[in-house]
C-alpha cells in the first residue's frame, strides 16, 4: 500500500469527510471552505470590525443654569480661537482671539471691583483684617502685640526650661552667635546651657560643659545649634541651627512651643533623657 506524507494524508482526510464537517461557524455564517466558488484557502482575512462612531459630548443639561451655559460657551470660544490663532496666526484670527480675551478681562476686572466693595462692607470677608495687617500703622501695633505675647511665653518657659547651645571653639559662627544668646538670656530670663562639642572654651560662657554624647544623641551635625529643653520631663525641642537674631529666637521658641505646632508636626518633639 502506498504511503503518503503526513501533511498530504491529512488533507485527503479533510476532503473525504468534508460533508460530515459543519459548514457553519459559531455565528451561523457559512465557512469559507464550504464555498465551492472560493475553493480551498489556507488563510482568509477576517471581516473588518464595524466602525464605531465617534462619541459626541452630550449637550448641557436643561437643568444647568443659563449663566453657567453662557460661561462654558465663552470659555470654549476663547480656547478655540486661541488654538486657531496659534496654528494659523493671521491678523483676523489673532484679532478675533484678542477681542474675546478683552471681554474676559473686562468681566474679571468688574468682578474684582465688586469683590473689593463687598470686602469693605463685610469685615468678616476682608482679607486685610485677617492675620498680619498690611497698613503700616496697624502693622506696628501688631508687631508690638506679638512681641509682648512671645515675651510672656518665654518668661513662663524660663521657669522650668533651658536653652542648650552647642558650639565648637574653632567655629567663627558660634563666636558670632554667642553674644546674642548671652543677651537673650539676660533679657528674657531663659537660662542658656552651653555645650562644647570639641571641648574648647567660648567667651561669655565660662561654665560651658564638655559634650558627653548628647550631641550625637540629638544628631547635631551642624553648629551653632540651639535646643529648648525641659530637664524635669526629659523633653528636648530643636529651635534652630546657624546664627539667629534675638527676634528670631523669640519667634521660634514661642511658635514651636504652641499647641498648633504639635498638631501640625506630631513628630516635632523629641523626648531624650538628659545625662
Amino acid at each position: 500500500m502506498k504511503k503518503f506524507p503526513p501533511l498530504f494524508a491529512a488533507l485527503l482526510w479533510l476532503v473525504s469527510i468534508g460533508p460530515a464537517v459543519s459548514a457553519q461557524s459559531l455565528d451561523g455564517q457559512p465557512l469559507y471552505w464550504s464555498d465551492s466558488w472560493r475553493g480551498w484557502h489556507f488563510y482568509e482575512a477576517p471581516a473588518p470590525d464595524t466602525e464605531i462612531p465617534p462619541q459626541v459630548p452630550a449637550p448641557p443639561s436643561a437643568s444647568t443654569p443659563a449663566v453657567l451655559r453662557d460661561f462654558k460657551r465663552l470659555q470654549q470660544a476663547v480656547e478655540d480661537t486661541r488654538n486657531i490663532a496659534i496654528m494659523r496666526p493671521t491678523e483676523a484670527n489673532v484679532r478675533r482671539y484678542m477681542e474675546l480675551e478683552a471681554q474676559v478681562v473686562e468681566r474679571a476686572s468688574y468682578f474684582a471691583d465688586v469683590a473689593q466693595r463687598v470686602a469693605w462692607t463685610h469685615p468678616d470677608l476682608d482679607p486685610t483684617l485677617q492675620g498680619r495687617p498690611v497698613n503700616a500703622r496697624a502693622l506696628d501695633v501688631y508687631e508690638r502685640e506679638q512681641t509682648a505675647a512671645r515675651t510672656r511665653t518665654v518668661a513662663q518657659l524660663g521657669q522650668d526650661h533651658v536653652l542648650i547651645f552647642f558650639f565648637r571653639s574653632d567655629c567663627p559662627y558660634c563666636h558670632a552667635f554667642a553674644p546674642t544668646l548671652a543677651a537673650f538670656q539676660a533679657r528674657y530670663g531663659l537660662q542658656v546651657l552651653a555645650i562644647s562639642v570639641d571641648g574648647g572654651p567660648m567667651p561669655g560662657f565660662p561654665n560651658a560643659r564638655r559634650d558627653n554624647g548628647i550631641a550625637t544623641t540629638l544628631r547635631v551635625d551642624q553648629v551653632p545649634a540651639v535646643f529648648l529643653a525641659q530637664p524635669a520631663a526629659g523633653r528636648i525641642l530643636p529651635i534652630g541651627f546657624g546664627v539667629l537674631s534675638e527676634s528670631e529666637l523669640l519667634e521660634r521658641i514661642a511658635t514651636l512651643t504652641s499647641p498648633d505646632s504639635e498638631r501640625m508636626l506630631p513628630g516635632l518633639r523629641q523626648f531624650t533623657q538628659l545625662q
